[in-house]
């Protein structure tokens, strides 16, 4: 179960958020996180407009939001890759539509029609380095320039995050490994638990379940800017796995490789960072660390898979 504070933070965004119907238009409604924030808008009573045209068609975008008249636009679309962020070495100008241009034109047509944006991007344009070093618990603020570029998917958001930056009316959260309650696989878990071999090392991630219903007040709220979107601290893939042992399936085994062996079979680099959500925890203060709340995870995951199994 949720600890009282952690239970009574995520009761007091649900109850406020309740107290007012607003119309959503979301881009990516389709996908993993857009489908559930649609959901849960829906859930509460809010109209939710799944948005149809593609982002980097302006004039279709345009029709789109002078039809629905949003109170809020969501933005959840991009491209990530298939099945993981090479694939965005091999498809530049695609990747250049979706994640720059298309969510600029979003962003540029909101801020023309007074429309309250919230961007989910990523805090994937990070390494530690010496001012950062691993296991330090340092981690990187809003206002420090990124510093890794390892992979064209990063240096895509690198730039996206820079320009949003110039946009009064947009809202930036930087998501990063997001997690689920269940065995999606878009969740950090699905992906690591599916792999032969991992790198071992801490990094920042985000609990959906925690984090979503943030997003949505902080939207209805109207906040702008760049905010590292995670939960405190950092956790390293063994300390996951040993976890998802420990409550989901005993019989699991995994193996460990070396940042240097895992670059052998890569087309492109992986960010790995802690990210500092002082910034956010100052709105919220009630975001649950990430090593109390994996386990709340493991524990729902567990039941969930119980009760499939019935």
């Amino acid at each position: 179960m949720y600890s009282k504070l952690a239970t009574a933070f995520i009761l007091s965004i649900v109850i406020t958020t309740y107290c007012h119907a607003h119309t959503y238009l979301i881009f990516g409604a389709e996908g993993w996180i857009g489908g559930k924030l649609a959901a849960m808008l829906e859930k509460q009573g809010h109209t939710v407009i799944k948005a149809q045209s593609r982002l980097e068609n302006r004039e279709a975008v345009e029709t789109e939001i002078i039809a629905a008249k949003p109170d809020f636009v969501l933005n959840a679309a991009g491209k990530t890759g298939r099945p993981n962020v090479d694939w965005c070495e091999d498809h530049k100008q695609e990747v250049i539509r979706a994640n720059i241009i298309g969510a600029l034109t979003l962003a540029d047509l909101c801020f023309k029609h007074g429309i309250h944006m919230t961007n989910f991007g990523t805090g994937c344009i990070y390494e530690y380095d010496d001012q950062h070093p691993m296991y330090s618990g340092k981690g990187f603020t809003e206002e420090e320039k990124p510093n890794f570029a390892g992979s064209y998917y990063s240096k895509t958001k690198i730039m996206l995050d820079t320009l949003l930056q110039d946009y009064p009316n947009v809202l930036n959260l930087r998501l990063r490994m997001p997690i689920s309650d269940d065995l999606h696989p878009r969740s950090f878990i699905t992906k690591i638990i599916g792999y032969k071999k991992i790198v071992n090392i801490p990094n920042s991630m985000t609990i959906l379940t925690d984090l979503l219903p943030v997003a949505l007040k902080m939207s209805e709220r109207k906040l702008t800017g760049v905010y590292n979107f995670v939960n405190p601290g950092a956790i390293s893939h063994n300390e996951i796995l040993d976890l998802y042992k420990k409550f989901v399936d005993p019989n699991f085994t995994y193996h460990n490789f070396s940042v240097e062996e895992q670059s052998k079979i890569l087309k492109a680099g992986r960010s790995n960072n802690e990210l500092d959500p002082s910034k956010l925890l100052k709105e919220f203060p009630g975001v649950p660390h990430i090593k109390e709340s994996i386990i709340e995870v493991f524990k729902r995951m567990s039941d969930l898979i119980t009760e499939c199994k019935k």
